[in-house]
């Protein structure tokens, strides 16, 4: 083969090596257009009617549902012991339809089981499908379950104190008429209303100074059982804004359990004496001349008079010993006690006196000592309140009531431990209608 040829040769020979090369790119590139058009052939549009069909219909064995051997072991109802109640209707309601039953409940010895019941108390009850009582039983405000199962043809009586949980709670209220009313709308019970005019009773007189538009703010413990709220416990902190003024306490017990409550600075809320000895009531008589109804001639009234129902609980404002209880003339029953300081106070109409009260006993603050009657010269029920010093008379509202002692320097830190996060809590309730928002 000449040179000429072998030139020839090798020129188709590349040709021949670039045609296949460029053949072998162009179909590398091309692959992902050929997905793309893969892609595209499966559009929503493509006729499928083609494709043959048909319908089979086939029947499932289920496995059997298990059933309790007794399916009233976990059927219970429950219901509200209502105000006017009898327990004829209570039963009722639960779907008892057991006169065994009915009767027993009904003749029970006092003090057990149903005679406990107030209203409010929710009532569970377990029956079988005829009615026939199985178990009853409800929590108690004290904490303590109370009820019956029966056993064969007998009930057993159910008797035992629970475990609480306790758990903060927090609500704001208005005043639009009284205290108990706004205490009601917030859903706060009576016992965290008393506590708060107790705490507050030195500053404010709920008698008087109450206004429309008086705010207050409280932090307090709940008791709960299982997740359902049993009882209502101590104020932890509360505000009370009496027109235009805020005034606030801190609760807080010291290493050796004695416990107060407290302005967030430390200063001590309670004074030496309460404004009154009673919780609410209203003023019938002030400490001024007036006509007296018995005696008919103008009189300087030297106390306050308060008018309530017979059997209103009167507290003593202050601690203090019983220098005389007893009968005397016009003031009927009486009680009178001795403070410290020159001190002394006077209770008077009377229906009858704490048991065992006697001369010489101690007293503290917020005791109960007597109940308000109507004896002596008394013409309706109300209780008459002496406030002296030195035994001269004074106007208990108007007086200036001298405050016990605050927290001691060395407890300061320990106080300021709780008081800090109870404080905060109390500003984020400032502007907060928790009632509202529940």
């Amino acid at each position: 083969m000449n040179k000429l040829e072998t030139q020839i040769l090798a020129h188709f020979g590349s040709r021949r090596e670039s045609k296949l090369r460029l053949r072998w790119i162009v179909t590398v590139c091309s692959l992902p257009f050929l997905g793309m058009v893969a892609a595209f052939g499966t559009a929503p549009d493509t006729d499928y009617s083609f494709v043959p069909t048909r319908t089979v219909v086939e029947s499932l064995a289920l496995a059997p549902a298990e059933q309790s051997a007794d399916s009233n072991e976990i059927f219970w109802r429950e219901e509200r012991f209502g105000r006017g109640d009898t327990i004829s209707d209570l039963l009722a309601r639960l779907g008892v339809n057991d006169e065994e039953a009915r009767t027993f409940l009904q003749h029970i010895k006092p003090g057990r089981s149903l005679q406990l019941l107030r209203p409010g108390t929710t009532v569970q009850a377990r029956t079988a499908d005829d009615g026939t009582l199985l178990a009853l039983r409800y929590i108690t405000d004290k904490g303590r379950l109370i009820g019956f199962d029966k056993q064969g043809a007998d009930f057993k009586a159910i008797d035992q104190q629970l475990q609480l949980t306790p758990q903060q709670q927090m609500k704001s209220g208005e005043i639009r008429s009284s205290l108990f009313a706004a205490t009601d709308a917030a859903g706060l019970s009576d016992n965290v209303a008393t506590q708060l005019a107790d705490v507050f009773g030195g500053d404010i007189d709920f008698h008087r100074d109450l206004r429309r538009g008086d705010k207050f703010t409280v932090v307090y413990e709940m008791f709960y059982h299982q997740g359902r709220p049993i009882k209502s416990g101590r104020l932890l902190a509360a505000e009370f804004v009496n027109q235009g003024k805020s005034y606030r306490a801190i609760w807080f017990q010291d290493a050796e359990g004695k416990g107060g409550y407290y302005t967030p600075d430390g200063k001590n809320l309670r004074k030496e004496f309460l404004r009154s000895p009673l919780e609410f009531s209203r003023i019938s008589s002030g400490f001024a001349m007036r006509y007296h109804p018995i005696l008919h001639e103008w009189r300087k009234h030297q106390g306050i008079d308060y008018a309530a129902p017979v059997g209103t609980h009167v507290k003593a404002t202050a601690d203090g010993t019983v220098e005389f209880v007893g009968w005397e003339n016009g003031y009927g029953k009486v009680i009178m006690l001795r403070h410290q300081g020159g001190f002394s106070t006077r209770y008077a109409h009377l229906s009858s006196f704490a048991a065992g009260l006697h001369k010489g006993e101690r007293v503290h603050q917020g005791d109960v000592i007597g109940h308000v009657g109507q004896t002596g010269w008394a013409t309706g029920p109300h209780l008459h309140y002496e406030f002296r010093v030195n035994n001269q008379v004074r106007n208990p509202l108007t007086v200036a009531l001298p405050a016990a002692l605050p927290i001691p320097a060395r407890q300061m830190a320990a106080f300021n431990s709780v008081s800090a996060p109870l404080t905060a809590e109390l500003n984020l309730l400032r502007n907060t209608n928790l009632a509202l928002l529940e």
